[in-house]
């Protein structure tokens, strides 16, 4: 027996190969730094779990959702959207909850591609923009990000017969994983090239909560004319702490999000109604544990820069995620600096080029251990006298 034509074309998972990487140095018994994860390391706030608990001991919890989620659900992601960002969202007809974005991420090409039909993504970026292309037997093009312009896509420089055929794109700020953050003004102009074009946006908002500097990361659906043109994608994993409970929600253009629902009509069954509860708690409930988390991870940020500053690795801090992208000494490549600071620095991180081709030269690092273990890094790397 063998896998369909479509199983056999799925992308390498770039992450399960980092993670069986970093394992087995942990099996041999070395004291590894794990910077190459993307899981948070902090526990999920105690007023969602005991929400969680109570809806569990409940029994009318214990049937079958709604195919389209609980009304409480629904309703929390559009108070959310309107607290955090202004923007109206309609409950019944621009939400659509999901069993964490990237299952959303994944279907979207199902949905809107036909065989050979084209969707945009960026280079670098998350790896797992890949694996719904060859399911819906589509094509891709890369649109490189490129750090003299901020990480953003200069779009301009996308080739008009690309432009022309593309009809789905996907981008990703704050941005995994370079640390960037878009500006309102770069959502208006996408949304002028999404009308010009013919193209539908999928603005992928894991990250959305973590900005620095004072600085809070504006929303895609807060440009005019957002909702005409695509939709945002928001996981509950980075904001509350919650990467297991596997639950996040998709919002903006309803024609976008009737087809995300009808395709999750035939391929699930609901999810379970006190996890959604727990998640409406996350939404609307105290937001303390957010604010207090970002405060952490800007303290991190913090260490990680003034270390690497202190050894001669000249690095631009990120201003949004948990994530920094740091460049690799004069003679390593991505995956060569990788490997070497596994095996003589006993220190885990991603290989830019595991993100695209314009992430080669690059290694993400995550700012998901302590400050002292983020300070013990960049120590155990100096003694390498790379600098």
């Amino acid at each position: 027996m063998e896998f369909s034509n479509r199983l056999q074309q799925l992308p390498t998972q770039f992450f399960s190969k980092l993670a069986a990487k970093t394992s087995q140095a942990l099996a041999e018994g070395r004291d590894i730094i794990n910077l190459g994860q993307g899981n948070p390391d902090q526990p999920t706030p105690e007023h969602i779990i005991q929400v969680m608990q109570e809806a569990v001991a409940d029994p009318k919890n214990h049937k079958y959702s709604p195919f389209r989620g609980i009304p409480e659900m629904r309703q929390a992601a559009a108070d959310f959207y309107k607290r955090e960002y202004d923007v109206n969202i309609d409950p019944d007809t621009e939400v659509a909850v999901l069993a964490g974005t990237k299952i959303g991420l994944v279907e979207l090409p199902l949905v809107f591609l036909n065989s050979g039909e084209l969707m945009l993504l960026p280079d670098p970026g998350y790896p797992d923009y890949l694996s719904g292309t060859p399911l819906a037997e589509a094509r891709f093009e890369t649109f490189p990000l490129k750090a003299e312009n901020g990480f953003l896509p200069d779009y301009a420089e996308i080739p008009y017969a690309v432009k022309e055929q593309a009809k789905l794109m996907y981008l990703n700020y704050p941005n995994n994983p370079t640390g960037a953050v878009a500006t309102a003004r770069f959502f208006e102009d996408t949304v002028a090239f999404a009308k010009e074009n013919e193209l539908a946006i999928v603005h992928d908002f894991a990250y959305g909560a973590v900005g620095f500097d004072g600085l809070k990361p504006p929303s895609f659906l807060q440009a005019d004319g957002a909702k005409d043109v695509g939709v945002e994608m928001y996981t509950l994993s980075k904001t509350y702490n919650m990467a297991g409970w596997r639950i996040g929600f998709a919002v903006g253009n309803p024609k976008m999000i009737e087809g995300l629902n009808l395709i999750q009509d035939h391929l699930f069954a609901g999810l379970s109604p006190a996890l959604q509860l727990a998640a409406a708690e996350a939404l609307t409930g105290d937001q303390r544990c957010v604010s207090e988390l970002v405060a952490m991870y800007e303290k991190r940020r913090a260490v990680l820069k003034e270390e690497c500053s202190r050894i001669g690795w000249q690095i631009e801090a990120p201003k949004g995620s948990f994530f920094a992208w740091l460049p690799v000494p004069k003679g390593f490549t991505s995956v060569g600096f990788a490997d070497y600071l596994l095996e003589h620095a006993n220190i885990s991180t991603a290989a830019g080029s595991g993100f695209g081709e314009s992430g080669e030269g690059y290694i993400r690092v995550g700012l998901l251990v302590d400050e002292a273990r983020i300070a013990e890094a960049i120590s155990r790397i100096e003694k390498l006298n790379l600098f």
